[in-house]
């Protein structure tokens, strides 16, 4: 059922890495049921979904770490969304997870923001009069500007730069939705360094079949792996002596949060960022540390003045 499950899943269009990992998860869900003894799906009752939700809680990662909240979500998660294909589609008369309760997520703040001082240093890391040192300024300038996820800015091709509306088209970002974002002058510019000293050299290296539309390309002619583009920006973000922990994703907080600073509305925020709910862009709100500091400048009844300190 889980293989018949999946192969629907991938015909409605479903993201290959969503697939990969709930394959995992219904896989372990699977094996646990085996393990007692559940072999049909009609042995499923909500009283046996309990019994694993209450397993996965007290489950453990290898290295001995309790999963995750977010974790147990996501393994609960595949297996509602199996149940529910199986009711929708007969093999099960009653759905058993109709009422499962997936455990409440902590809504937690930006690891890390950085200050505009800190990522103009982490900008001028890369070593523009190399090859890859000029991509990687380029990369980094494009992350500032328009705050796009890791795995966005490497599915962008050649096309999607529309540098004359100051425009960036994001192909099936998160949730597969398309969205159109802007993107500052001084990151089309850069981009256009790499396009016109870079790209052409880069891609006479993946001869005889090179990448023709990507637009950020590796050291061998090929779209640059987001596992790459990762262990790059970590490496100039210590170089930069910065201690705080991420890589590309503290390029969109950091935009996010100092765009909010400076009296973007959430709204546009949200837009901007591909969120599908306005939930999870009013998280900058709390990170907005600058206008808080202003009100309580402002009005705290102990604020000092330049006569308290004669």
């Amino acid at each position: 059922m889980i293989a018949t499950y999946l192969t629907a899943a991938h015909a409605q269009g479903y993201a290959t890495s969503t697939l990969a990992s709930r394959r995992l998860h219904l896989q372990q869900f699977r094996a646990w049921c085996a393990t007692r003894g559940l072999l049909a799906a009609q042995d499923l009752t909500p009283a046996v979904l309990e019994r694993y939700q209450a397993w996965l809680a007290e489950r453990s990662h290898a290295e001995g770490a309790p999963l995750s909240r977010a974790t147990q979500a996501n393994k609960l998660t595949a297996v509602r969304m199996l149940l529910a294909w199986a009711t929708r589609t007969k093999r099960l008369v009653v759905n058993p997870a109709a009422e499962l309760e997936l455990p409440t997520l902590p809504k937690r703040l930006p690891r890390a923001v950085l200050s505009v001082a800190e990522v103009e240093r982490v900008l001028a890391m890369p070593d523009s009069t190399t090859l890859l040192g000029l991509r990687d300024r380029a990369i980094l300038e494009v992350l500032y500007s328009t705050g796009i996820r890791r795995m966005e800015l490497v599915g962008l091709d050649l096309a999607d730069l529309d540098a004359e509306r100051g425009a960036l088209f994001v192909r099936e970002g998160k949730g597969r939705k398309d969205r159109v974002v802007p993107i500052g002058t001084r990151a089309i510019q850069w981009t256009y360094r790499y396009l016109d000293r870079v790209r052409t050299l880069l891609l006479q290296r993946a001869l005889p079949t090179p990448e023709r539309y990507a637009l950020f390309l590796s050291a061998r002619g090929r779209r640059i792996r987001a596992t790459k583009l990762t262990d790059r920006l970590h490496q100039y973000l210590v170089q930069a002596g910065i201690t705080k922990p991420g890589s590309v994703h503290i390029f969109r907080h950091t935009m996010a949060t100092l765009m909010h600073d400076a009296g973007a509305d959430i709204r546009d925020l949200q837009e901007m960022l591909g969120h599908a709910q306005l939930s999870t862009t009013e998280i900058y709100t709390h990170v907005s540390i600058e206008r808080l500091k202003a009100v309580h400048t402002r009005t705290h009844p102990a604020r000092l003045d330049d006569a308290s300190l004669e």
